[in-house]
């Protein structure tokens, strides 16, 4: 190992605090320390904000690093602190007084990381700041966003090439995200510019995490996903909605059910966001539900399972929304629960969704047909009969080389995470040939009673014991064992444990009847 690899290695060590490179980082910090520009497809969790931080810390001069989100150069840069780097971030966040401030500690050696939005590239006073001092390394983050085939596509992300044409010695650019299309790439290399690029796609596949499909009517998904999290009682995990009315109905709901849950979406304020996202962080609720604004730059590594409520807009946003499960490299599990009305939402969102700023007409134009495009490609996901794993990665432009994973529903329905969800949806569809006029009524009162006592017992408000959907259907169905208490919706493996001996006993007494 030479003097220049000692460098990076105890950098990597003393900084990052990791004895060894993840596949493809050494690479392209060679690369990039080398002088050599650097497109990377790395999948989330792959680890590339190292690939440039590093190399960051060992050239001379100062690294700019072109971001879309205030959120995730926030926590990076927060991140870099509490290991000990300075940096700083330049962004709508801020007012013109702390930008101003910012960039003259930045000409004055303090940082040697400052993040930027796109939008401020061009703007006079970071031309003057960029003009004043060495910049020896310029990164791109979330570099689909330059091309108009991407997911997210961003008008201002065009103006990196010019920013990097008028400084005063253009130094090695680096491209990185986590997905990306052959389309993707070859916009990415020519709209930015690149020289002779290292172009390195680490693989795609993530063999930890297993895929499933299901598809159901819209009233049979929060049944499904409550038996999910009841079998699942240890399990932490993310449950994202299409929209913020249904991300807040459907936590109200697991609130009500004693689901420890959190919410996340742009319609909060930003300090209740803050508090939401601490919470999950901190494992101070298990479950957070949110909409695609939650995410980005998250780096919780003990997240179990993704389950998607609604189908999202495009197969690299599901991926990469997904992908936040099962980084600490354990089993976890990403299941997407479809139904036809997510196509109807999906389309509403397109063609209401504001114009990506400095767009023109026609840009809008191509842009809402090519996402849309991008919906039919999602939609025919959730209705493949070929191996989920390999519509993903061949999508992207990889091969499994093999039939089978062996790590989806489709490649292995018995083995499906979601078969109790299976189940519950079959019997919510059953709470339906349940009205109040073919029940009981004593024996639902008595129900209801028992309900009531056991919720004053608990200091809980009765519906968090059971629903009254539930009481109707153990009324209808009279199960005698556990096993059949069970299979009643809205009994999970825990409420089973807490009620299930006092409910049966009642309820084995109108057999007796």
């Amino acid at each position: 190992m030479n003097q220049d690899q000692v460098r990076v290695h105890r950098t990597l060590k003393d900084i990052f605090g990791y004895d060894a490179f993840r596949p493809g980082q050494q690479e392209v910090v060679d690369a990039l320390l080398a002088g050599q520009d650097v497109l990377a497809v790395m999948p989330t969790g792959a680890g590339k904000s190292i690939c440039y931080q590093l190399p960051a810390l060992l050239l001379p001069g100062i690294t700019v690093v072109v971001s879309p989100l205030i959120s995730l150069m926030q926590d990076q840069v927060q991140a870099l602190i509490q290991m000990g780097v300075r940096a700083a971030y330049i962004n709508s966040s801020l007012t013109e007084n702390q930008c101003r401030k910012a960039l003259a500690n930045a000409c004055d050696g303090m940082y040697k990381i400052v993040y930027v939005a796109p939008e401020r590239l061009l703007t006079p006073s970071f031309l003057r700041f960029s003009h004043s001092v060495q910049i020896s390394l310029l990164c791109v983050d979330e570099a689909h966003c330059v091309s108009q085939w991407g997911q997210d596509f961003r008008p201002s992300y065009l103006q990196i090439r010019q920013f990097a044409d008028q400084l005063n010695q253009r130094p090695p650019l680096g491209a990185f995200t986590a997905t990306a299309t052959q389309r993707v790439k070859d916009d990415i290399r020519q709209l930015l510019a690149l020289r002779q690029p290292l172009e390195l796609t680490t693989g795609f596949d993530r063999p930890n995490l297993f895929f499933e499909v299901q598809r159901m009517e819209e009233r049979e998904k929060f049944p499904c996903l409550l038996a999910y999290l009841n079998d699942h009682p240890q399990a932490t995990g993310i449950v994202y909605c299409s929209t913020r009315k249904k991300v807040d109905e459907v936590y109200e709901k697991l609130i009500g059910q004693n689901i420890a849950a959190a919410r996340y979406h742009a319609g909060m304020a930003p300090e209740e966001r803050q508090r939401s996202q601490e919470s999950f962080l901190f494992d101070q609720v298990r479950v957070m539900v949110a909409t695609n604004a939650f995410g980005m730059g998250i780096d919780k590594s003990n997240v179990n399972f993704v389950i998607h409520y609604n189908m999202p807009l495009d197969l690299e946003s599901y991926y990469q929304e997904a992908g936040r499960a099962g980084r600490d490299g354990q089993d976890a599990d990403c299941i997407l629960l479809y139904s036809a009305g997510d196509v109807r939402t999906g389309n509403f969102l397109i063609d209401n969704s504001e114009p990506a700023a400095g767009a023109s007409p026609e840009e809008v134009e191509t842009q809402i047909l090519r996402q849309k495009d991008r919906l039919r490609q999602m939609t025919f996901y959730c209705h493949s009969r070929y191996c989920l794993r390999g519509e993903i990665l061949k999508y992207f432009g990889q091969r499994t080389g093999r039939d089978g994973c062996g790590a989806c529903s489709v490649c292995r329905p018995e083995a499906q995470r979601a078969s109790v969800v299976k189940l519950a949806a079959k019997n919510a569809a059953k709470l339906k040939a349940i009205e109040e006029k073919d029940l009981n009524t004593d024996h639902l009162q008595q129900l209801k009673d028992l309900r009531l006592k056991l919720a004053r017992q608990a200091g809980v408000p009765a519906f968090v014991v059971f629903t009254d959907a539930t009481l109707r259907a153990m009324c209808a169905h009279l199960p005698k064992t556990r096993e059949q208490l069970l299979e009643v919706p809205g009994v999970g493996v825990r409420k089973c444990e807490q009620y299930g001996e006092e409910f049966l006993a009642l309820l084995n007494t109108f057999e007796k009847e």
